[in-house]
């Protein structure tokens, strides 16, 4: 990450939601504050992104994945959840949507010192004001205790919470990864959304050439993917850690959910989006 600056990942992912709203008019997520977020360089960046048709899978995903988490934080929120966790939240905004604002619902946003103070610049020059029910946190995800932080931050581990961890996990390695896990599967009735990528083996090998060839262009951006997850060696850790209840969605299953398609074939390597849920303690 380059000082003063948020991270490749973070901007790039504000980028897409952005270019969703104005490309796929929001049909698959609605965001009112994803391109102003962007400030000066958001017409610049969806530009860049609508003249690239290989973008499009990419930005229907980021759109997807942002959708899916956050109908599962709706429906936790009507089980009586009112602490969500978005967890490395970049330039994402549901703290300034809050749509559940009025029920209760208290937002922690946790990411690394450099990008939050970025983000706060950010609110302030585009005159976005930060509500009083979203707290920050910083944290260091591969060298500080995430219990320690948000604790800190008034977050209560005795109660129960949703935490939304989209676009960080490829980017963290396993020990770190499993870390968090184990931390939100201590607090009751806990629910995590996140998404990861499969193995390269898992890639037929038409297609693992143009995986090797984008780990290579992150890795090149000082952002190297660390970490990948074979879906059912994943399920077995998340059940391990007392996750009882879990939802796994990958390309074809977001194309019949969100796009419209017919029955999801068999699942294919590729990106995911996945739900794990704490039933009882």
């Amino acid at each position: 990450m380059e000082e003063r600056h948020p991270s490749h990942s973070a901007l790039g992912a504000a980028g897409y939601r952005a270019a969703h709203q104005v490309l796929d008019g929001g049909g698959i997520f609605s965001d009112p504050f994803a391109r102003g977020i962007l400030g000066s360089q958001g017409d610049a960046i969806i530009a860049a992104l609508a003249a690239d048709p290989l973008q499009k899978p990419a930005r229907i995903f980021m759109a997807a994945r942002s959708r899916f988490g956050e109908d599962c934080l709706a429906a936790a929120v009507r089980r009586g959840v009112r602490q969500a966790v978005v967890l490395g939240a970049g330039l994402d905004t549901l703290s300034l949507r809050n749509p559940h604002a009025e029920l209760g619902l208290r937002v922690f946003e946790v990411d690394h010192p450099v990008t939050q103070a970025w983000k706060l610049r950010r609110l302030e020059e585009v005159g976005y004001v930060a509500p009083a029910s979203l707290t920050f946190a910083s944290i260091d995800f591969e060298s500080q205790e995430l219990g320690n932080c948000l604790r800190d931050a008034g977050f209560e581990p005795d109660r129960s919470a949703f935490f939304l961890w989209l676009g960080v996990v490829p980017y963290l390695r396993s020990v770190a990864i499993m870390a968090t896990l184990r931390y939100i599967a201590s607090v009751p009735e806990s629910e995590v959304v996140f998404d990861y990528s499969e193995p390269l083996e898992n890639y037929p090998p038409e297609r693992r050439a143009e995986m090797v060839a984008l780990g290579k262009r992150a890795s090149e951006r000082g952002e190297p993917w660390l970490s990948h997850f074979d879906p059912n060696d994943l399920a077995c850790k998340l059940k391990g850690l007392g996750f009882e209840d879990l939802e796994d969605v990958d390309l074809d299953g977001i194309a019949v959910r969100y796009l419209g398609g017919g029955t999801a074939k068999s699942p294919g390597a590729g990106p995911h989006v996945i739900r794990a849920r704490h039933i009882s303690d």
